[in-house]
């Protein structure tokens, strides 16, 4: 990155501390559809239209990040955050008055798209704001996002015992609006990195960094494809092969979310201090021993020391992939690749869950699927290991 490292203009914490607001309001929105599926059922709604609306937002996160990266070749990274925390708020005040189920589908899809914007929006800029620190920077920023994973389950039922989960999305409305207004405030009182400014064809800047981009979709993509199926059937998995009851179940989900907190924070510091190459294939191998853990061992004690364990091991890939992305696309290609991995990492992880379904109805066990599963991403950190040793990989800072 072209910046000098010792560099520090002023007024970057505040644009910074307000990108880590958003990114709690953003996956809070993400996240808030979750908990309220069993509750839309419970109230009479058909289960396939209130996954429906778990699945919309999702969905709705995905679709926008090619089209970012490409508004990001002629609007600047702060213009587009500012209009994606306008549209957050109005997409949170829609699904808050949205009258039924399929209206309030489509505002899980609009909340969806405005958290597509944000990260391809914001993950360059806060590289771009510490250049010499993109390991913690881009780790703290992942730690506010995680922090809203733990915390939105709770909030929607504190809402719901208010009296409706319209709740949580009206304050997600004025919350986003307050934001917006002060990162505005923020913006105008620092010196903003120009380091953008060149990256003028999306998919030219793709092109040219296709090495890089390809790497980091296999190391994030695969790898998140077989953590989205791992989480998603978790309490499903412990209640037919353990045999623990679903409240245990959902606290120890939730105890491995929780785990993922400090580990943004340990993965960024170590990706500032070692070889990315080198956090990443530790962090495939950890993965794959603390999967191939979960499905061994037996009783409540063991199975939530190792659930910690890996939620610690695998919530650091994120923070490490972005990291080994950002720090070493040049600033003229820098937020055109980044959406092209972003995108293409997002397409495949999305059918993780579905998959761990399909194999199951198949006939297999849901320890053969995540065996087979650990095995994949066994063979992913071989394959990636032999290329890295022979030089056939982006080495990075």
């Amino acid at each position: 990155m072209t910046e000098s490292a010792t560099a520090k203009p002023p007024g970057r914490l505040g644009v910074f501390v307000s990108i880590c607001t958003f990114s709690f309001l953003v996956n809070f929105g993400r996240i808030a559809f979750a908990p309220l599926v069993d509750f839309f059922i419970s109230n009479g709604i058909s289960p396939a239209a209130a996954g429906l609306a778990a699945t919309a937002v999702w969905v709705g996160s995905a679709l926008p990040r090619l089209p970012t990266g490409y508004l990001l070749t002629f609007v600047s990274r702060h213009r587009t955050l500012l209009g994606m925390g306008l549209g957050l708020s109005a997409a949170a005040a829609f699904t808050a008055l949205a009258p039924g189920i399929w209206l309030t589908v489509v505002g899980a899809l609009f909340v969806g798209l405005a958290t597509g914007v944000f990260f391809i929006a914001a993950n360059p800029l806060v590289s771009e704001l510490y250049p010499e620190k993109v390991g913690i920077a881009v780790g703290l920023r992942g730690m506010s996002s995680q922090i809203a994973a733990v915390s939105a389950p709770f909030l929607v039922a504190v809402a719901i015992g208010m009296g409706s989960w319209r709740i949580a999305f009206g304050a997600l409305a004025v919350l986003a609006l307050a934001g917006t207004a002060a990162f505005a405030l923020a913006v105008r009182r620092a010196e903003l990195p120009t380091a953008g400014v060149d990256d003028r064809d999306l998919i030219a800047g793709i092109r040219a960094q296709w090495p890089l981009v390809a790497a980091g979709v296999v190391f994030v993509g695969f790898t998140g494809f077989v953590w989205q199926g791992v989480f998603n059937f978790y309490v499903t998995y412990l209640g037919a092969a353990k045999d623990i009851p679903p409240g245990t179940a959902n606290n120890l989900l939730t105890l491995t979310f929780a785990a993922g907190v400090p580990s943004f924070i340990v993965a960024g510091r170590l990706a500032d201090r070692f070889s990315y190459l080198s956090m990443l294939l530790s962090v495939l191998g950890g993965f794959v021993v603390t999967l191939v853990a979960f499905t061994m061992v037996e009783g409540v004690l063991a199975i939530a020391a190792v659930s910690v364990v890996m939620g610690l091991v695998v919530h650091g890939l994120f923070p490490v992939g972005d990291a080994y992305l950002l720090d070493n696309l040049p600033d003229e290609n820098r937020a055109s690749a980044y959406s092209g991995f972003s995108a293409t990492m997002m397409l495949i992880q999305a059918p993780g869950s579905v998959a761990v379904g399909l194999l199951a109805q198949a006939g297999l066990s849901y320890s053969g699927v995540f065996y087979g599963y650990a095995g994949l991403v066994a063979v992913i950190a071989i394959g990636m290991a032999v290329l890295a040793r022979a030089g056939k990989l982006p080495t990075g800072s």
